[in-house]
């Protein structure tokens, strides 16, 4: 129980950062969507890879 309750407030905590850290590519002027876009590709492999090994994952 202790295990999934901080696993699950590890990923939330990555997550936001991840999100957080691409959505701050967006706000300049002098970057474009398609100059971020591998970014916001890879952030989602990202968080799938670590969803992957905390929950579904035979343990």
């Amino acid at each position: 129980m202790m295990n999934k309750l901080t696993s699950i407030v590890g990923c939330s905590l990555a997550i936001a950062f991840l999100v957080g850290l691409a959505t701050t590519l967006t706000r300049s002027m002098m970057i474009s969507f398609t100059d971020v876009l591998p970014v916001y590709i890879l952030m989602g492999l990202v968080i799938f890879m670590m969803i992957y090994e905390a929950f579904i994952k035979n343990k």
